[in-house]
């Protein structure tokens, strides 16, 4: 007769195998999912991709606005968000936008910024630089979270770029919140 267990040494184990499985898991669905798709479109992404590729693409222009928005009214952070903001540029590009997306911040120079240039977007920023971050934050983790849900119902292209910015915008929010402990 074997030694019982108790049910939380069995499911010490199964966690530990689910995480290392389940990345595998998603990279193997990204996989084959676009072959299942590609016999039935064969002329390139179905409409369905095209939507996901063009609500990622907003998505994105969405939190660069963002981006933008607490750089204009947090001019001394303008530094340390540069280079997520360079990245979410990159990802709206990806993503087929871009209209939106310019190369470079609007940083006001220091003492002359218009007060209508800074109106609108200071009123979407909370009120100091750790708000500012916090809420920055919150928004990469929200759509990080969102896209990390998508990829399983896209094509495998499209699931892996998902992936990809999912992963990018989950270093964003360890890089917004860092320091704070």
């Amino acid at each position: 007769m074997p030694f019982p267990s108790s049910p939380r040494a069995r499911s010490g184990p199964r966690r530990r195998s689910l995480l290392a499985v389940g990345p595998a898991a998603l990279a193997l669905a990204g996989c084959t999912a676009g072959t299942e798709g590609s016999a039935d479109s064969g002329d390139g992404p179905s409409a369905a991709e095209r939507r996901a590729r063009a609500r990622a693409a907003r998505d994105s222009e969405g939190l660069l606005e963002r981006y933008d928005a607490v750089i204009a009214a947090r001019p001394a952070l303008a530094g340390r968000l540069g280079p997520l903001r360079e990245d979410v540029v990159r990802h709206v590009q990806a993503f087929g936008g871009g209209r939106k997306a310019s190369p470079s911040a609007p940083v006001p120079a220091s003492g002359s910024s218009s007060p209508s240039a800074a109106a609108s977007p200071s009123a979407a920023v909370p009120g100091d630089d750790k708000e500012a971050l916090a809420g920055l934050a919150a928004a990469e983790r929200e759509l990080a979270d969102r896209r990390s849900e998508e990829l399983l119902g896209v094509p495998g292209e499209l699931a892996r770029l998902l992936a990809s910015v999912a992963a990018a915008g989950a270093a964003h929010v360890y890089l917004l919140t860092k320091g704070e402990e």
